[in-house]
């Protein structure tokens, strides 16, 4: 018998089922891809990829009633495309959705609060009350930053910083400040005859932007050890974007490493890490996050690795393969666009193919880039091996894996560690009892999931 495996592989936008699942699965899962970049929900492909296949009766009942039960079920209405795919003498159905245009997306039944789904990696989950009130936020099309700001006069924005800035951007002409040129960078809007700075003109050029976006910050911190419970030291960046880079960029370069070499006369020094990794990195936390939602940018030094933490997820359609291929997508093109003329941002689309080709020219271990429920995070690990502790207790271990991952399995930790899986049960358990880490599912699907804030 030949065996056939399917190209692709899970993600966030395609998942796989063995069998034909309840209904109810399926519209979950249908929700939570039509709430965020769009998916496929491929039935008859095991998780290991394997082509199963479905029954041809299978096939045409579902194709018979699918679509239809998936519209009733759903509000606003989803129409699916259904589909059928040959491998060999395998035959799959394909349930694809686009991005939905008016999200949130619900199961009738369940309500708004209860029937919301979204997709955080390979998983289908619930969404929580401020994910529910970001997608409805999406569905206006409408880019936040460039929306006025009613509750502030154009004197909340700096005009000696604008000026400064129509003087030295890159590969234009000096230029006065004018209400043209502010509104040409979408630093302003104009309403009934009246002039409001908007969230862009605030953050880039605003004499107090957390009068206004509190949260719009960087909180960094640097913790001994690998995990969050020491501070060594903590800084709240606040002020302009520019002033927010500025601070963090100082901040965490002077807690890193630095080895010397002497050529001559000449004293050579170089970070642990690339520089322009960390740069890049920090760049796109500020350029890219979701100023709508009302949490500080964090980023987290430890003994073997740098976070970066962003509030809100990729603005398209991206899988994390083709970050190095230089596709992006603009949350906040105004900010982008005063970043580039300033000079902090050579081309759009190079940040991560920098941060990775970066790594791999050093030798260093690959960077990782994790996207959560509305949250990216980029870890970027540490040169100095001689920082890490040579043995670590086993807890600390295991829970380093989830620096890379959401969930676990036991196989994750019998494979990491080699140790047998009575052992690695034996630790899965001493981390429960110390509520550290939380099952997940049972049986043949047993996951394990660090607490939040542990």
């Amino acid at each position: 018998m030949n065996f056939f495996r399917h190209p692709e592989s899970e993600s966030v936008l395609l998942e796989f089922k063995r069998e034909v699942p309840k209904n109810e699965q399926i519209i979950k899962t249908i929700i939570g891809f039509c709430n965020q970049k769009g998916g496929r929900l491929i039935l008859g492909v095991a998780d290991d990829r394997t082509i199963i296949g479905l029954s041809e009766d299978q096939i045409n009942k579902l194709l018979e009633s699918l679509d239809h039960s998936i519209y009733e079920a759903c509000y606003p209405p989803i129409i699916p495309l259904v589909s059928t795919q040959v491998f060999g003498d395998k035959s799959v159905l394909i349930i694809a959705v686009s991005s939905g245009m008016s999200k949130p997306y619900f199961k009738k039944s369940e309500g708004i609060e209860k029937g919301t789904y979204i997709r955080i990696g390979r998983s289908t989950v619930h969404a929580t009350s401020a994910i529910i009130e970001e997608l409805k936020w999406q569905s206006h099309r409408i880019d936040f930053e460039k929306l006025p700001v009613y509750n502030a006069s154009l004197d909340a924005l700096d005009n000696q910083l604008v000026q400064y800035f129509l003087d030295n951007r890159r590969n234009q002409a000096s230029a006065k400040v004018t209400q043209d040129v502010l509104r040409s960078y979408s630093l302003v809007v104009e309403e009934h005859s009246e002039f409001f700075p908007t969230y862009a003109g605030l953050l880039n050029f605003g004499k107090s932007p957390q009068h206004f976006l509190s949260e719009a910050m960087i909180i960094v911190s640097h913790f001994r050890g690998i995990d969050g419970r020491n501070a060594i030291a903590s800084i709240d960046c606040e002020g302009t974007l520019n002033n927010q880079f500025q601070q963090a960029h100082h901040f965490v370069l002077s807690r890193l490493s630095k080895s010397f070499s002497i050529t001559g006369v000449v004293r050579d020094e170089k970070l642990e890490i690339p520089e322009v990794a960390f740069r890049e990195a920090l760049i796109n936390l500020l350029i890219h996050r979701n100023y709508h939602i009302k949490a500080p940018s964090k980023i987290s030094i430890y003994d073997d690795r740098i976070e970066l933490f962003s509030p809100g997820d990729f603005s398209g359609p991206i899988e994390q393969d083709q970050l190095l291929k230089g596709l992006t997508y603009l949350r906040n093109p105004a900010i982008c666009k005063i970043f580039r003329e300033m000079g902090l941002v050579e081309k759009m689309g190079t940040g991560f193919i920098n941060i990775f080709k970066s790594y791999e020219a050093w030798g260093l271990d690959k960077p990782q880039i994790i996207e959560g429920a509305n949250f990216i995070k980029c870890i970027l690990p540490r040169g100095s091996s001689e920082l890490i502790p040579a043995k670590l207790q086993f807890d600390e271990r295991i829970l380093a894996l989830f620096y890379s991952q959401n969930e676990i399995t036991t196989q994750d930790v019998v494979n990491k560690f080699s140790v047998s899986r009575a052992t690695a049960q034996r630790w899965l358990n001493v981390l429960i009892a110390k509520q550290l880490i939380e099952r997940i599912g049972r049986t043949r699907n047993l996951r394990y999931r660090r607490i939040a804030n542990r």
